[in-house]
């Protein structure tokens, strides 16, 4: 098969593959991966263009053969001189790009200075450098008018542009991408899903310490203004995700939930604040004074801490 034929092939092939992953990629992957089908029809289109090229080839021989012989001769002198003149643009740039004088006319372009019998040639400065030495020139005044004259953006300028940019995409991501919330960058959820889905957590993972209305069994109340480890969200986020006091608080819960899923049971634990479930258990820890939530009247100073060690399955979230 002749060079021209397979580089028809290869670009018709190229091109149908293109087509194919713009009308049917909806992920990452290759389409054609994906999808086996898509795969098989490009193998068609493949073998399509394989199957023309062979069969136009095998046609022109056939035509060749039943030609007179001083027809075939000719065909063969033209078909010469057409491959001798195909590439003779390419050639004829390149000198003129160059600015390179025939053998021929050198004669004229020589100098008189002699070397021990070499000879100087006064030959122009290629065309590609001037021009491009040109362009250098025009480039520096439009460069030099357009920072230094007309007061453009340097290059610090350029630069925190940049890092705005790029520090409002981080944000932006933060909000879509919950997950990466951490105790450092959590913030009270209060959409009615984001509560419920940190009523769901807590029921399932706190209550069985907590009490399902968060008033305290072998943990500690969750209603009161009262709290051991703080009561900032971010406090609460702390504990539930490293744990509690090393060997009586509870144990950290970042191995299971994932950060979004502590982010939302630790505002759900927060809404519980100045609930006063029936038979809560006695506040303990220090008060903590917050405007997130009002303080619920609990009354009197905290108490101690319950001389009955909390057991490492104790809870979902420590004050």
């Amino acid at each position: 098969m002749k060079t021209p034929a397979i580089i028809r092939i290869l670009v018709i092939a190229a091109l149908a593959l293109f087509l194919i992953e713009m009308v049917s990629r909806t992920s990452d992957f290759w389409a054609v991966i994906e999808n086996p089908t898509l795969l098989l029809v490009w193998i068609g289109i493949v073998i399509f263009m394989i199957a023309i090229e062979v069969s136009v080839m095998a046609l022109q021989r056939i035509l060749f053969h039943t030609l007179p012989q001083k027809a075939q001769e000719k065909y063969l002198v033209d078909e010469a001189l057409r491959k001798g003149k195909r590439f003779e643009w390419i050639n004829a740039f390149y000198l003129k790009l160059v600015g390179e004088k025939a053998a021929a006319t050198e004669e004229e372009i020589i100098l008189d200075h002699n070397y021990d019998g070499i000879r100087e040639l006064d030959n122009n400065l290629p065309p590609w450098w001037v021009y491009g030495f040109y362009a250098t020139i025009v480039f520096a005044v439009v460069y030099m008018l357009y920072y230094h004259v007309f007061d453009g953006p340097t290059q610090i300028d350029e630069y925190r542009t940049e890092v705005a940019a790029a520090e409002k995409a981080v944000e932006e991501y933060k909000k879509n991408a919950k997950d990466l919330v951490d105790a450092s960058t959590v913030e009270m959820l209060t959409s009615e899903s984001d509560l419920e889905a940190g009523a769901n957590v807590f029921s399932n993972n706190c209550a069985v310490c907590h009490r399902a209305d968060g008033g305290g069994g072998i943990g500690p109340n969750l209603t009161d203004n009262y709290w051991i480890l703080g009561g900032g969200i971010s406090d609460i986020f702390e504990v539930i995700s490293e744990g509690g006091r090393p060997g009586k608080g509870m144990i950290a819960w970042k191995a299971d939930l994932r950060p979004v899923e502590i982010a939302q049971v630790a505002s759900y634990i927060k809404t519980l604040q100045g609930t006063n479930p029936p038979d809560a258990k006695a506040a303990e820890g220090d008060l903590y004074e917050s405007e997130e939530l009002p303080e619920s009247d609990t009354g009197g100073e905290a108490e101690q801490e319950p001389e009955t060690p909390e057991t490492e399955e104790s809870s979902s979230a420590e004050q």
